[in-house]
This record gives C-alpha cells, sequence and structure tokens, in this order.
C-alpha cells in the first residue's frame, strides 16, 4: 500500500471535509507532479472498500496505463473501459471517456463516484460533460494542475460547470522547496514574429503558428540551446502541428542526436515505445504535438524546449511540468522557451490565485507584494525574477538613470521590525473585509480580494465569523461554505501548531 505524503493527506483530508459538509463536485487544483494519479487512486481504493463504485475519467491511453499501473501497485482490483477492453464488473473502472460515451447507455455497472482526471476539459459541452450529465446522481471529484480554459468559461457550478467547491493543494514553489519538484531554470531566446499569426478561439491559429514557427532559423537555434545547455539529456520538445515535430526531430537528428516525433496519429504500441525509448536513454529528444502535454509521467526528462506558442496559460504550465519531475541526479529542469511562453504566462514556480468563476481572474500570478515583472539577460538569455544581475551568467544589469526632483533631507536606517509592525497595524485598523480590500488596492497587490478574503479566514475564531463573511460575500449557501472553510481553517491550524 502506497503512504501519501504529508500534502497529499492534506488534501485528501480536505476533499472529505468537502463532501461531509454537502459539496458534491469538489475540484482538487494540485501542480503538475504533485502526484494527482497516486492521490485519486487511494480514495477510490478507499471508497471501494466501503462497497461504492468508481469511475476513474481519462482521455489518453497513456493516462489510462498508468492510472491502471498505480491502482496495480495499490492492490486495487479494477477494470478497463476502453477500446480493445472486455468490461469486468470491479468496484473501479478506469474509463477512457471517448469509449464510455459511446458504452454508458447500454452499461448496467453505475458508479457511486466519479474521478475525472484533467478536470479543465470537463463542461457542458463536451464528452465529459455528456458522462456527468449522464451519471448526475454520482458524486464527482475533479483534479487538475490547470484549472482556467481558453474560452473563459468556468468550472464552478455558478458558471454553468460541474464543480461546487476548489481544494487548493500545495503551489510548486513549495513542492520544489521541499524537493518534490526539481528547480525550473528558464533560458528564453530571441523568438519567432507571431504578428501575422491570428487568435481564433482563444488561442493561435495553429496553421498559421505552424508556418511562423516550422523555419530552419528557428528550429537550428533550438538545436543549438539544446547542445549548449543540455548535451545529450533527454528532452520533450513541444510543436505546433505533427508536420513541425516531424521536422523538429529530423532536425535534431541531422545535428547528431537520436530524435523521433510523437503524435495521437501513431499506433499505440509505437508512441509506448518512443516514449520507453526517451525514458532509458535510446532517444535524446521527443518532439510531440499535443500528446505528452498532459499527464504523461516521464521523470527522466530534464528539458522542455518550447515551440509551439500559445496564449493558454494552462497549456505553457502542462508543457514545463514535464521537466519538473524529479529524478535521481537530476539537478534541475531546464526549460529551453522559444515560443515566449514564459515572457507572455510568467515563470513555472509562480504562486498563482485559481478561481472556479472563469473569465480572466483565474490563473493570475498572485503574492502579497505589488506586481513584479520578471526579467530577460541580454547576455545568455536566461530568464528570471529581479536582480541586478543574471543570477546564471554574472551579467550585470545596467542601471537606467532617471530625472529626479531634489528635496532637502536626512536617510535613516529602515528598522524592518518597526516596518513589520506598522504593517500589522495597518491591517489591524482594517477590520472588515472592504476595509481590507481598500488597504490591499493602496498597497497595490495583484489580487486584494483574494488577500483580504485569506485575511478574514485567518482571523475567524468561529464558524460565525464566517457565516457572516460569506453574506458579506453573497454567497449562495453560507452555511455550507463556511463550514467547509471552517474545518480546512482547523485542520491548518492544528498541522502548523504541531
Amino acid at each position: 500500500m502506497i503512504t501519501l505524503r504529508d500534502y497529499q493527506q492534506q488534501s485528501a483530508d480536505e476533499i472529505r471535509i468537502a463532501y461531509r459538509h454537502g459539496y458534491r463536485a469538489p475540484l482538487l487544483v494540485a501542480p503538475t507532479g504533485s502526484g494527482k494519479t497516486v492521490l485519486f487512486s487511494y480514495i477510490a481504493h478507499h471508497a471501494a472498500a466501503r462497497s461504492n463504485n468508481v469511475l476513474i475519467l481519462v482521455h489518453r491511453q497513456e493516462l489510462l496505463t498508468q492510472t491502471s499501473r498505480t491502482l496495480g501497485d495499490m492492490g486495487v482490483d479494477h477494470g478497463l473501459v476502453a477500446r480493445g477492453m472486455t468490461f469486468t464488473r470491479a468496484k473501479v473502472q478506469v474509463a477512457s471517456v471517448q469509449t464510455l460515451v459511446r458504452r454508458m447507455h447500454r452499461m448496467q455497472w453505475q458508479p457511486s463516484m466519479i474521478v475525472v482526471d484533467e478536470a479543465h476539459h470537463a463542461t457542458g459541452k463536451t464528452t465529459w460533460g455528456k458522462v456527468l450529465q449522464h451519471y448526475s446522481g454520482a458524486f464527482v471529484l475533479g483534479v487538475t494542475a490547470t484549472p482556467e480554459r481558453l474560452d473563459g468559461q468556468g468550472l464552478g457550478v455558478d458558471a454553468g460547470g460541474f464543480f461546487d467547491a476548489l481544494v487548493l493543494g500545495p503551489s510548486v514553489s513549495a513542492l520544489v522547496g521541499e524537493g518534490y519538484l526539481s528547480q525550473p531554470v528558464v533560458y528564453a531566446p530571441a523568438t519567432a514574429d507571431l504578428s501575422a499569426v491570428h487568435t481564433r478561439m482563444g488561442d493561435y491559429v495553429k496553421s498559421e503558428l505552424s508556418a511562423a514557427m516550422d523555419r530552419p532559423t528557428i528550429t537550428g537555434d533550438a538545436c543549438q540551446h539544446y547542445r549548449r545547455h543540455c548535451h545529450n539529456e533527454p528532452a520533450i520538445a513541444f510543436c505546433c502541428s505533427v508536420a513541425h515535430a516531424e521536422n523538429v526531430a529530423e532536425q535534431f537528428r541531422a545535428a547528431g542526436y537520436q530524435a523521433a516525433s510523437i503524435d495521437g496519429k501513431l499506433d499505440g504500441q509505437v508512441r509506448r515505445q518512443r516514449i520507453a525509448d526517451l525514458a532509458d536513454g535510446q532517444l535524446h529528444v521527443l518532439t510531440s504535438c499535443e500528446i505528452i502535454s498532459e499527464g504523461v509521467d516521464i521523470p527522466v526528462v530534464s528539458a522542455a524546449i518550447l515551440l509551439r506558442p500559445t496564449q493558454s496559460l494552462g497549456l505553457s504550465l502542462q508543457q514545463m511540468g514535464r521537466a519538473l519531475r524529479p529524478h535521481p541526479g537530476k539537478e534541475r529542469a531546464l526549460i529551453l522557451d522559444h515560443a515566449g511562453n514564459c515572457l507572455r504566462h510568467g515563470l513555472p514556480d509562480d504562486d498563482r490565485e485559481w478561481s472556479l468563476a472563469g473569465g480572466k481572474r483565474s490563473g493570475r500570478r498572485t503574492t502579497d507584494e505589488p506586481n513584479i515583472p520578471i526579467r530577460q539577460c541580454e547576455r545568455c538569455y536566461h530568464v528570471h525574477r529581479p536582480a541586478p544581475a543574471c543570477p546564471k551568467c554574472g551579467f550585470v544589469y545596467e542601471v537606467q538613470s532617471r530625472q529626479i526632483d531634489e528635496v532637502e533631507g536626512e536617510l535613516q536606517q529602515v528598522d524592518p521590525k518597526a516596518l513589520r509592525r506598522s504593517r500589522a497595524y495597518e491591517e489591524r485598523q482594517a477590520r472588515t473585509y472592504k476595509e481590507l480590500v481598500e488597504l490591499g488596492k493602496t498597497r497595490e497587490y495583484n489580487n486584494p480580494h483574494g488577500w483580504a478574503n485569506r485575511r478574514m479566514v485567518g482571523r475567524a475564531k468561529s464558524m460565525r465569523d464566517l457565516i457572516d463573511l460569506a453574506h458579506e460575500l453573497g454567497r449562495k449557501n453560507p452555511e455550507k461554505w463556511a463550514g467547509f472553510l471552517w474545518q480546512s481553517h482547523r485542520a491548518n491550524r492544528h498541522k502548523r501548531a504541531a
């Protein structure tokens, strides 16, 4: 039996709290590489042990195999609903959503609980949505690293989605700090001119994007940077189209590397073999068009080569996340961003504020400090948070002079303790949610509403305080919302005390 890590156990506890307080469809958000498959397999095992039928929805053959392997490691008897598979009446079923949607109307087996992997796909108009609507009486657990969609549709029930509570797992930065993910190191060489590429349905038009990116200068530059920064290390290159992926693989082969492409049209056995070849060193570079952006676990991969520009934060994080899993001897996760995605969406370990509401609020980088840009070294192209010098090559940035007005005065040393006391006093004076929001705006925080919400929850001394806050925020079911938060708040407080 697999033992959960501390943060996985905390997420499992918060999911139970959500169900206990009347929520039927919580959504767990946890980073790529945090072990979501292990966590929901653990939950499925315990649900099945109480005689519940559990359905786990996946959408790729690789995810079906990965989930089945994890359940097998836990000793969980399970069946597979997929093309070429014979149905068995096990308590746990792992289903390809494309196969299930064709069979579910004639299946007598009914789930008590549905786990939705990569749950950002689950909206009413999708195949996932059809399955959830068909089994509308079942409890639901969604899991995803990126609860954001290009069309802006929210995943919450208030936005027309399926999920009614948000359970936040650890951040990327926290997992990096604890050694559960590799430290990302980002380089962003000169990127392509996308001024002539149009946008359709929230992202770049693929045909135009492929034409802009599939150029010898860009691919040659990618090969050179791979040789310079991660020669012979296992890498995945994310491309715009099948043809682009094949061309990039050919360019790497011409440069003396073992490389192959992978796409959804390949035979499943061939795809699995090429992924295995990358994992065991037979391939240096695997090029991909939308087949290993999500869920596929290849910890040995130490570099992600981004050759597909995207306006999707979710897709960008999923691609970079393929290199973040730790592996023996792996000192860092290298991101070679020829697509400009890090400059567009931020660094992979930025803390972000997620929401079920959708729109432009979800997924913004967040901090309790003013919005801080990232910086790119003009010598080595390393992308990092602001600093007077590049942390990789040591290049010292020229200080931009500014014309300022001079006034008389005397500099005094700042006492950090006094400054913290002053800021704490300001917060104590802001006694209501609205006053905290205004203080957050004065301090130019990224998300003053989210910051004020966290402060108010942290101040709560009883459920009554949270119920009052729920009324102030206009929550539809104040008691249920407050009860869930109160239990989570108490669990976190006890953990910190321990």
